[in-house]
């Protein structure tokens, strides 16, 4: 029992101590608290004396209202700062969307641009179609549709109302060219489908240039000439091809047969070859032929090879094409402009 009493004496003291403690930190925070406001509360007088002899203007105020202005115009101050720093930020953002739009712009009016120039040559196009369509006797479809539908027709595209203006224009134009051209695909298959029947025949037909590879130059057009050797005027009935050199290949100008083999004081050693449809071609003026009579070639075959032999003044091919008995001008089935 007396022990007891002795730790419930000991819990009291330090119970006490501890409640004195927090009176004693109390206090002092109240002291301090009010010696902050006392200080705060303290009046102070403002005077403002101006350099002429008006009156002197003073009002009184305290240190706690001065702080509070004080905090104030600092707050004003910082929002301004922060106002002017995004309104900066917005004056770059609106100057680098300006320079983006001048640079949208430019390349729009470059679109634009190369839009006309597509349509110019959609147009071009439409004409040379139209004459091919007609040459082949292939009747090219005009599909008409109404405002809203697309139209197949490029001429609609060229009436187009000027009146329309801005991009609604250029898209229009463009689904109008892209309708076209979808609509061409058919016409042009045509054409494929024509020209793929007729392959046999522009390989029965001498069609091609008699040199292999294309090379050479025309040295003398087929007609009315000036003999090389003895200067005078004659007829001269065959083309004469040159590249300068002997020993280039000569190939044969369409599908045919090997009928005569021979040399001949004139055109030297030369080469008969028999086609289809009543054509012969002649290579004459060969250094050597490659061919044996009897042999069938087909277009674009070695034949020979070019050659200074007969009446000659350099290396080079004379080139006839006859239809039956009829000597004709080369030129009319190879696709060559005759220089002057």
């Amino acid at each position: 029992m007396p022990q007891t009493r002795k730790y419930k004496r000991v819990e009291k003291n330090v119970v006490q101590q501890i409640l004195n403690c927090f009176k004693k930190i109390g206090s002092a925070i109240a002291k301090f608290f009010s010696k902050i406001f006392h200080i705060a509360n303290r009046k102070l007088t403002i005077m403002i004396v101006p350099h002429s002899q008006q009156k002197v203007i003073n009002f009184q105020t305290n240190v706690f209202a001065l702080i509070f202005a004080g905090l104030v115009c600092c707050g004003l101050i910082f929002a301004f700062l922060g106002y002017n720093k995004n309104s900066f930020s917005a004056n770059a953002e609106i100057a680098r969307l300006k320079e983006e739009n001048k640079e949208a712009r430019a390349g729009l009016d470059e679109l634009r641009d190369e839009n006309s120039n597509l349509l110019q040559a959609a147009k071009k196009f439409e004409g040379s179609l139209t004459q091919t369509l007609s040459v082949l006797g292939i009747t090219q479809k005009n599909q008409k549709t109404n405002q809203n539908s697309n139209n197949s027709d490029l001429a609609s595209m060229f009436d187009f109302q000027e009146n329309a203006s801005g991009s609604l224009q250029e898209t229009n134009e463009i689904k109008m060219l892209t309708s076209y051209l979808e609509g061409a695909v058919q016409p042009i298959d045509e054409i494929r489908k024509v020209l793929e029947a007729q392959g046999t025949i522009f390989s029965d037909i001498p069609s091609v240039w008699p040199l292999k590879g294309g090379i050479g130059h025309i040295s003398m057009a087929f007609g009315q000439n000036i003999h090389p050797i003895n200067g005078q005027w004659y007829i001269h009935k065959g083309m004469d091809f040159s590249t300068y050199r002997s020993g280039d290949p000569i190939i044969s100008t369409a599908n045919g047969q090997v009928v005569t083999i021979s040399y001949d004081s004139g055109l030297g050693n030369y080469v008969i070859v028999k086609h289809k449809h009543g054509f012969y071609t002649r290579y004459a003026h060969m250094s050597q032929s490659l061919v044996t009579i009897g042999q069938f070639v087909s277009q674009g075959d070695v034949i020979g090879r070019i050659g200074n032999t007969g009446i000659s003044t350099g290396p080079h091919l004379h080139y006839e094409v006859h239809i039956g008995s009829d000597v004709v001008d080369p030129a009319k089935y190879i696709n060559v402009v005759l220089s002057k």
